[in-house]
């Protein structure tokens, strides 16, 4: 793989096997150990058609598809781990690729720095591919901090620069930019959730979103309005702005705190009495959710595309 840094993450004890062997689809394939492979379109082709008939036996996902919310990717993630009954599985994942956006990558770096946490106790290795040559020196840089262990010409090392995940999600945390030009601050509190919802709904009527998609906005903001009321103090703000490429944002600020940062990020039990089940909701609607954690308080920032 020229140009290619590989990662890879796991139970540690694990560590030390061929990693290169351990993730080739076809190895484990012979070895009866289910495989994912979610790269990008393209990639997926390529590794696909690599394989030939051995290429039936594995889950393909195109992780442009999936990943386009990275905070969507954990949950498909550990779904496919937990459907495999006790086999270890083995997981080919490449949530950053070229062409991504700023803010795409800022959340998958976090994705990133979250997913051995929510694999721990799991029995997986997930194998991360990231091209040195088409991604900036910075990303490549947060993934050597965000995996435990590097393969560069197919040698499996420990990378020294390895963080852990709540120091990388604390740099994730860095001011989101201004929007272009001056946004209203619609204020809301306990009580207020119907105007919020016919504010949003009024508003995305002049947007170029379909009915559909605006029922989407509508429902998205709802859920974080009614977490500010709940979680974030009881009161909250709401600005709401369309951008360039015909998509909108909308952003949630109150006073709460995400005591758990893989909240939204993974599926809530049906029974479950912690909650998440509107973050994990906004997760599915949103084209991108960026969260933000300061001492004054929490930013969500909800993007949504026409299509």
């Amino acid at each position: 793989m020229g140009g290619r840094l590989r990662t890879v993450r796991g139970r540690r004890e694990r560590r030390h096997r061929c990693a290169a062997a351990a993730h080739r689809p076809a190895a484990a394939l012979a070895a009866d150990e289910p495989v994912l492979v979610a790269v990008p379109g393209p990639r997926l082709d390529a590794l696909r058609d690599s394989l030939g008939a051995d290429a039936a036996g594995v889950t393909w996902t195109d992780m442009a598809r999936l990943g386009r919310n990275p905070g969507r990717i954990l949950a498909a993630l550990q779904e496919f781990t937990d459907r495999q009954e006790g086999r270890p599985a083995r997981i080919v994942g490449e949530p950053i690729w070229p062409g991504r956006s700023q803010a795409e990558v800022q959340e998958a770096t976090r994705h990133e720095a979250l997913i051995n946490t929510a694999f721990a106790g799991r029995q997986a290795t997930v194998l991360c591919p990231y091209d040195v040559l088409g991604l900036p020196a910075a990303v490549v840089s947060d993934a050597r901090r965000t995996h435990p262990t590097v393969i560069v010409e197919d040698k499996n090392l420990l990378s020294p620069e390895y963080a852990d995940a709540s120091v990388v999600c604390a740099d994730c945390d860095s001011p989101l930019p201004e929007s272009d030009g001056g946004v209203p601050r619609f204020a809301y509190t306990s009580g207020g959730l119907g105007e919020v919802r016919a504010y949003t709904e009024a508003w995305a009527r002049g947007t170029a979103l379909s009915a559909a998609r605006r029922g989407d906005l509508i429902l998205a903001v709802s859920e974080a309005a009614a977490n500010s009321l709940a979680h974030g103090g009881g009161n909250g703000s709401l600005r709401l702005w369309s951008t360039g490429a015909g998509g909108v944002v909308a952003e949630i600020r109150d006073a709460g705190h995400l005591a758990d940062p893989l909240a939204g990020r993974r599926r809530p039990a049906l029974a479950s009495v912690n909650g998440g089940r509107g973050l994990w909701l906004i997760h599915q609607l949103c084209d991108l959710v960026e969260t933000r954690a300061s001492d004054s308080g929490l930013t969500l920032r909800m993007h949504m595309t026409c299509s």
